[in-house]
């Protein structure tokens, strides 16, 4: 429960932060911005809210059923757009997924690195 409290409250300082200051950002970014970076600094401790972040993880899927019950009214619109949709959507698919590749390898080769100097010395 205080997982969900804390990520709750991280949320509602994005919205604030958002509308106090006019940020071009959506409040929940800002708010996951601010989330990161107290789990970096050691503000929240990891523990805190892992159980509540599996749940809602686990349960991701509901929160898509209102998005994909607004996309049905735009249907039509969509349906003349298809090809250009699909092919936005594949090629921004396999660049995610390419930068993501090409970053974890670079983060995997320089946590080795490190390894590497820590057996050394």
């Amino acid at each position: 429960m205080l997982g969900l409290a804390i990520l709750l409250c991280f949320n509602l300082l994005g919205l604030f932060l958002k509308e106090m200051l006019h940020v071009p950002l959506p409040a929940n970014v800002i708010g996951l911005i601010l989330f990161t970076g107290s789990l970096y600094t050691g503000l929240i401790n990891l523990e805190w809210v892992e159980s509540a972040a599996q749940f809602l993880t686990k349960h991701m899927m509901l929160f898509f059923i209102p998005f994909l019950v607004g996309t049905m009214t735009f249907f039509p619109l969509l349906e003349t757009q298809f090809i250009s949709l699909t092919v936005s959507f594949v090629i921004s698919t396999f660049l995610v997924l390419g930068v993501t590749g090409w970053v974890t390898s670079r983060l995997a080769e320089r946590n080795e690195l490190k390894e590497e100097r820590q057996h050394e010395a």
